[in-house]
């Protein structure tokens, strides 16, 4: 659907990304994955999201995080994934399996585990938990971090570049699943745009309403959204629906426009034929809040509660593979520092 909003620029703020590997590799408990082994050390099961390592955008940023920790922390990880249309019965049952896997540290990957993680976070006390992208009282308890991500604002850096990109002054924002969290997207997107150009149209789209999920892992479901944006006018689409996005890409690659990806570098991520339409990235650090997890477990300083990765932090920003917004790299990083200092503040409902 077609809307032409206008956003004013100020409201405020919160990013993600991980990736595992060792020196063997078994069936995991779950829906795909395996296990890295490591000479001893701490144990670490990780429970993707829809999708799984192999998504090239959010779930394997949060693999490059388990990975590093196995190969720079010496840990031991097990690795499982959910299936499309699953009950929550079954996330619930993948986080006990690690857990009496002996994985007694379990990252939990998407806001979708939330209910799962508190009630087995609840019954095993002994076992610290992380969980990417959920803040709320579901995944709250003493022994789970909550990490999370001021995704507005690295998305107002991309939907700057957007429209200081745009020669048809017409854009688009596809979402994975209509959430709050994706609104988040969303609302960062069409701020950073209209901050640049209040007169540029926006077209926005989600693939899926909740309970389903698969609008973060339907390639065909992402092409068809993005060929209508493209023939409709659009030039630029913005695509924050995870392995959706491959097919966003294929559909510009088609239309000879350009997209935006997001969570991981997906010029550097995406598949090969496809990474020249990428004009940026929204870069969520999933593997700094996973790695970060892992290493305080390890070093003794775990901490319950919230943590949020901000720009300031660190945690969100925006890609320059491929130079294609060398040309307006002053103008993206004046909006940060002005978003950083307090001096715009980003809106975090469209």
């Amino acid at each position: 659907m077609r809307s032409t909003i206008s956003v004013v620029a100020g409201a405020a703020v919160l990013a993600l990304g991980l990736s595992a590997c060792g020196s063997s590799s078994t069936p995991s408990t779950g829906g795909g994955g395996g296990t890295s082994s490591a000479a001893g050390g701490l144990k670490v099961g990780m429970a993707y999201d829809v999708g799984g390592r192999g998504d090239q955008s959010f779930n394997d940023a949060a693999a490059a995080g388990l990975d590093k920790a196995v190969k720079e922390l010496g840990v031991t990880s097990k690795e499982a994934a959910a299936t499309n249309g699953e009950a929550e019965s079954a996330r619930a049952e993948r986080l006990q399996q690690l857990i009496d896997a002996g994985y007694t540290n379990v990252v939990a990957v998407g806001f979708a585990y939330a209910k799962s993680v508190g009630d087995i976070a609840k019954k095993n006390p002994n076992v610290k938990f992380a969980i990417v992208d959920d803040a709320s009282s579901d995944s709250a308890g003493p022994n789970v971090d909550q990490i999370t991500f001021a995704e507005e604002q690295g998305s107002f850096l991309v939907g700057a570049a957007a429209a200081l990109k745009s020669k048809a002054n017409h854009v688009g924002f596809i979402g994975g699943v209509d959430t709050d969290l994706i609104k988040k997207f969303q609302a960062g997107y069409q701020a950073g745009a209209k901050a640049v150009n209040p007169t540029i149209v926006i077209d926005v789209k989600y693939l899926t309403e909740p309970p389903d999920f698969s609008g973060f892992s339907s390639v065909d479901k992402g092409k068809a959204a993005a060929e209508g944006m493209y023939q409709g006018g659009a030039d630029i689409v913005y695509a924050a629906a995870g392995g959706s996005g491959g097919g966003v890409f294929t559909a510009a690659k088609a239309a000879g426009k350009q997209a935006i990806g997001v969570d991981s570098d997906q010029a550097l991520t995406a598949a090969a034929d496809v990474r020249d339409v990428i004009l940026t990235s929204m870069i969520k650090k999933v593997d700094v809040g996973v790695f970060d997890f892992i290493k305080s477990v390890k070093d003794g300083n775990f901490k319950a509660g919230n943590k949020v990765f901000d720009l300031k932090a660190g945690g969100v920003d925006y890609s320059t593979t491929g130079g294609k917004i060398d040309d307006i790299k002053a103008k993206l990083d004046d909006y940060k520092q002005q978003i950083i200092a307090g001096t715009i503040t980003v809106p975090t409902k469209p």
